[in-house]
């Protein structure tokens, strides 16, 4: 368990594994300051720079708020830490994450939540709903993926992706959210503007279905297209997100 008495690795890995440590650390930090992580569960992911396909996900039974760069466990496609540690994985976000990573050039950065908002939407039939204009900006980058129990399957890895396509967003049904990136901040970015919009379509269907106000058709049309240049601003707001770290959970960069 975190107990602060960790070894820094950063003399210890190359200076391209260091920076994608300390940007995954800086993720499971956001996540825990924004309210979004289920305890021990759920995960975020890195691919680690090289040849090996080798990812960073957290050791099983650390709190999101306690993770650091050097905490972060190294494995493979198979499952097997390649690094030495005491700490062990979540299988089952081994499921989710190496089918991922395994499928996707650009999914260097993988993250995968269990929000109240967020699975309350992955329940309701209609999905993501043009309600506001976080869910209009993603209308066309949002992926659906069916509920088959605990991800232990290694099988529901191949139904995962074939669904997941090319999108850099999925609501995985009555399981919650996720989001893939090339780059920290891009993922971050998508992930926020996704947990939002689900937010707001929580917030919006409290008064009930036939109150609600959707966006319309030629907003939604508009919208759909100035979504396709989000990723741009993620590295505006990226430098930002750090320095709200840096003030508020030091220590990730660790």
């Amino acid at each position: 368990m975190a107990d602060g008495a960790i070894t820094s690795l950063k003399s210890k890995v190359s200076e391209a594994e260091w920076k994608t440590r300390v940007d995954l650390a800086a993720l499971y930090r956001l996540v825990a300051l924004h309210g979004w992580d289920d305890m021990i569960f759920t995960h975020i992911s890195a691919r680690v720079p090289g040849p090996e396909h080798h990812f960073l996900i957290n050791p099983y039974g650390w709190y999101f708020e306690e993770m650091t760069a050097s905490c972060l466990v190294k494995v493979d496609l198979d499952g097997n830490i390649v690094q030495e540690t005491t700490d062990f994985i979540n299988p089952a976000g081994f499921t989710i994450h190496s089918a991922i990573h395994g499928a996707r050039e650009d999914a260097h950065f993988v993250i995968h939540l269990h929000t109240v908002a967020g699975v309350g939407v992955a329940a309701q039939k209609e999905g993501l709903l043009p309600i506001g204009q976080n869910a209009c900006l993603l209308q066309e980058q949002v992926a659906y993926h069916g509920y088959e129990g605990l991800a232990l399957n290694h099988d529901e890895r191949e139904r995962l992706v074939a669904d997941l396509g090319d999108k850099p967003l999925m609501l995985l049904r009555n399981h919650g959210t996720l989001a893939v990136g090339q780059t920290a901040s891009a993922a971050w970015l998508g992930i926020f503007f996704l947990e939002r919009a689900c937010a707001q379509q929580v917030a919006a269907l409290s008064g009930g279905r036939e109150h609600v106000l959707m966006a319309p058709d030629a907003a939604q049309a508009e919208t759909r297209e100035q979504g396709k240049g989000i990723s741009f601003i993620s590295s505006l707001a990226w430098p930002g997100a750090l320095r709200m770290l840096d003030r508020k959970s030091p220590g990730y960069d660790a």
